[in-house]
């Protein structure tokens, strides 16, 4: 009879993804991972195959998570003006993570290294600048937003803008820096 796992799978992911978000990749060890995870090598190999395969599961959870709170955020009924604005400052905040974006720093420690992370990091960019754009288009279509912003280029804009934020944040410790490229971003929705 097979024993059971002793660990609930997306509890030990998670302590694997605030390694990979705080180390990177490449300067995480697999010792590092047993250790903070709290299980044993063979259970991580049994469970999520080698290191890469375990990152990339970790990458996958990490854009199911931020997936999940965005659409949190888009249930909360708030004018779309505030809801983008709440979508940036969720990258300032980092209450209890690492700085900046496990995203980003993923795709640039890895994707010119590695087609699989590059093609998910660009997957995850591609989403989210069409959620921008089609708030921007709710946005037109209620009057929030001027009717002339062309939504495709504007979410390109919030979106650069998003991830020099993501970047920006473990660079500055200058919060009112940030708000202010917040603040600028925003406004080319008036």
């Amino acid at each position: 009879m097979a024993r059971s796992k002793e660990f609930e799978v997306h509890e030990v992911l998670d302590k694997a993804i605030h390694l990979f978000w705080t180390q990177g990749y490449e300067k995480t060890s697999m010792q590092e991972l047993v250790e903070l995870m709290g299980i044993h090598r063979k259970s991580i190999y049994d469970t999520f195959g080698d290191k890469r395969s375990l990152f990339m599961r970790a990458l996958e959870r990490y854009e199911m998570q931020q997936s999940s709170y965005v659409r949190l955020l888009i249930e909360k009924d708030i004018p779309i003006k505030q809801l983008i604005r709440e979508m940036l400052e969720l990258t300032v905040r980092c209450e209890g993570q690492p700085i900046g974006c496990f995203m980003v720093n993923s795709g640039v420690e890895l994707g010119v290294l590695d087609p699989e992370v590059s093609s998910l990091v660009d997957e995850n960019y591609m989403r989210t600048e069409e959620l921008l754009a089609s708030l921007i288009l709710k946005g037109q279509q209620t009057g929030e937003i001027k009717a002339d912003l062309d939504p495709t280029m504007n979410s390109q804009y919030l979106m650069n803008a998003w991830l020099g934020l993501r970047t920006m944040v473990k660079t500055t410790t200058d919060k009112q820096k940030l708000t202010n490229i917040i603040d600028i971003s925003v406004s080319i929705l008036d």
